[in-house]
């Protein structure tokens, strides 16, 4: 198998992979590693096994970087954080929103480099939508109180979006139903439990309960209903 660049050797297998614990990360304070491609930099959130399986990362490319063709067995999804990611599909610039389906394949570089969110191997067989979407240039649509909502994808009781929360805003406590998953890309997200300022990652096991809300005007890449409803 060709390696992809969220995956390297010499990390350990079992990363973060007990899905009854609450997680919460702050990617910046992370150490990059490096990949088997020169130039490529990530930080592991969640790993199943050292070279493939559920993989979740922050991955950088310095500009002018390239990584070799590689396949999703499970799919690929990404978010783009800064800078523009490529391959011979496309230019994908800050915002972008791409899944690439179970059995895809594709040689991704970047000219000026970038930082992506990378989710890897954690698609149903049967989700075999290919979905390119630039965020900055959609609408939002009004969701719950003052929440904005820009949905990204939905597959099987699978929610991807984006939500904006306007200053002061406070949400009804609830419960998540096969987990709650949020990267928080800008402001600061808050609830009971603590304080996430943007480049925090969550991850909420099943059936967990919380009570969120802002202070200043906050922007949050949130997945649910996705996560084992049984531990492993």
């Amino acid at each position: 198998m060709v390696p992809d660049p969220t995956q390297h050797a010499s990390l350990p297998a079992g990363l973060n992979m007990d899905f009854s614990q609450r997680l919460v990360i702050d990617t910046h304070s992370l150490d990059w590693l490096p990949s088997p491609a020169p130039g490529v930099r990530r930080k592991p959130l969640e790993r199943e096994q050292k070279e493939s399986g559920h993989t979740t990362s922050i991955v950088e490319y310095a500009p002018g970087t390239a990584f070799s063709s590689h396949p999703h067995p499970l799919g690929e999804e990404i978010f783009v954080l800064e800078g523009v990611f490529s391959d011979e599909d496309g230019d994908y610039p800050a915002g972008s929103y791409i899944r690439n389906p179970p059995g895809s394949q594709h040689a991704p570089f970047s000219h000026e480099g970038c930082v992506i969110f990378v989710k890897l191997n954690q698609f149903s067989p049967d989700d075999l939508a290919s979905v390119r979407i630039q965020a900055r240039t959609q609408p939002w649509q009004p969701g719950v109180g003052g929440l904005e909502v820009m949905s990204l994808h939905e597959f099987e009781g699978e929610h991807t979006a984006l939500v904006k929360w306007p200053a002061g805003e406070r949400f009804q406590p609830h419960r998540h139903f096969g987990g709650e998953e949020i990267l928080v890309l800008s402001g600061e997200f808050c609830d009971e439990y603590g304080r996430y300022p943007a480049g925090s990652w969550l991850r909420s096991p099943h059936l967990s309960e919380h009570f969120p809300y802002v202070d200043t005007e906050t922007v949050i890449l949130v997945k649910t209903g996705h996560l084992p409803l049984l531990t492993r």
